[in-house]
């Protein structure tokens, strides 16, 4: 098999406060090279890098928001979130944990800090990616799927760590997570001098992120914490190797290659359907969250 080459290593960008409680740096889709039409089927990632969170009686997070045609997925890295949706799905996302939320056809949606860890507070460090939605699906029922760290699937590579999957595959080892479309996202947690190998379909969007450590790609590309390494859609295998201790966020999908007419919270594939979204939402058919 080819080897997949990096074509380019996105620096984080400036960090920007979500609500009061995410202050994250967005990767996808203002970076350069990596929107929402390259990045297929992945239209957005924000990345919390460790950020210390003072203790207070009053949880920061973000409101009540609507979102349509697409599913959210919340990595918990460090911190606790506890959230909820109008369809009636929430919970707490412990360390560790993962939130996939398909809001299709429309959920009212809330996450915030949880409230005894931010009465403590201390570091946080989180992902979320937006998946999009094959148009058939669009207007599908809302879903949720908790996924605790524990029911993820590791693969054990000996003395270079594991990989922990949560969605797609890795050597056969299959995550916990379902898809709507061909969707790999994993964990790649190696120790010091550990290599891994991966192996994607050449038309898959491609990315990884360093959560902890530095990495170096294919044996001549370094990536240091909190970069982003994009992928060329040519060949499929590449290597990762840690120079210390690392955490690399692999995230690899088959592009849906309809069209993408984003609006807010929103994604849909034509206007119009932005404009019925927003009718349908003033007019109370997201559903009601306090």
């Amino acid at each position: 098999m080819a080897t997949k080459k990096v074509e380019l290593i996105a620096a984080p960008k400036p960090a920007h406060f979500v609500g009061d409680g995410f202050r994250v740096h967005n990767f996808i889709p203002s970076g350069y090279h990596l929107d929402m039409k390259r990045m297929d089927p992945f239209i957005m990632l924000d990345y919390n890098s460790k950020f210390h969170f003072s203790g207070t009686d009053t949880p920061r997070g973000v409101g009540v928001h609507p979102h349509r045609g697409f599913e959210t997925v919340t990595i918990a890295y460090q911190g606790r979130v506890e959230h909820g949706d109008s369809s009636g799905g929430g919970g707490i996302i412990g360390q560790g944990d993962v939130q996939w939320m398909t809001a299709a056809s429309g959920v009212l949606h809330k996450e915030f800090h949880e409230t005894e860890w931010a009465k403590e507070g201390g570091i946080f460090q989180m992902v979320q990616l937006w998946v999009n939605l094959p148009a058939k699906d669009k207007m599908s029922p809302p879903k949720y799927q908790a996924i605790k760290n524990s029911e993820m699937k590791n693969v054990d590579l000996g003395e270079n760590g594991f990989i922990e999957v949560i969605a797609g595959e890795f050597n056969g080892e299959k995550g916990p997570a379902t898809t709507f479309s061909p969707v790999n996202l994993m964990n790649a947690k190696l120790k010091s001098g550990g290599k891994a190998e991966f192996s994607f379909p050449a038309n898959f969007n491609t990315a990884a992120l360093v959560i902890e450590g530095n990495i170096m790609v294919n044996g001549e590309e370094k990536v240091p914490t909190d970069h982003l390494v994009l992928f060329q859609n040519e060949g499929e295998t590449f290597t990762i190797e840690a120079a210390e201790d690392s955490i690399v966020l692999i995230l690899s999908g088959e592009p849906l290659n309809e069209p993408i007419y984003p609006h807010g919270p929103f994604v849909m594939n034509t206007r119009e359907e932005i404009i019925q979204a927003f009718d349908d939402f003033n007019n109370g058919k997201f559903g009601y969250l306090e």
